[in-house]
């Protein structure tokens, strides 16, 4: 039997949860970028005329997939490094909050540009 298995295993389901999340963030930028150009085409074929190109989308898009891909190295990271702060004997304080936060207060940003870019784009 492993040493400490539950706590293993809450580690490991913490560090998958962060992996799924950081592939939804990927996937929902290459969204928003695949979609600003269905919009563009779109709005071509219908209209006649082009769009104009801001650009605001694809900038948008690529912030999402790297921050997707920031959260899934960081994700590691903290996976290893907490995996070894279970095997030790001592007491570790935790790691706090401070980098979820971030992540949150990231995606809130890059969540108020785009919805800025489709209201600029509606009206």
């Amino acid at each position: 039997m492993i040493k400490q298995y539950s706590d293993h295993a809450a580690n490991e389901r913490t560090f998958l949860a962060w992996v799924r999340t950081a592939i939804a963030v990927m996937a929902f930028g290459f969204l928003v970028e695949r979609f600003d150009l269905f919009v563009r085409l779109a709005s071509h074929g219908a209209a006649g005329a082009e769009v104009p190109h801001s650009g605001v989308a694809n900038t948008v898009g690529l912030l999402f997939v790297f921050m997707g891909m920031a959260t899934m190295v960081i994700a590691a990271v903290r996976f290893f490094k907490t995996a070894k702060q279970i095997d030790a004997e001592e007491t570790v304080p935790g790691p706090g909050v401070r980098f979820d936060l971030a992540l949150v207060v990231l995606l809130v940003l890059l969540g108020c540009s785009l919805l800025l870019y489709l209201l600029q784009a509606v009206l």
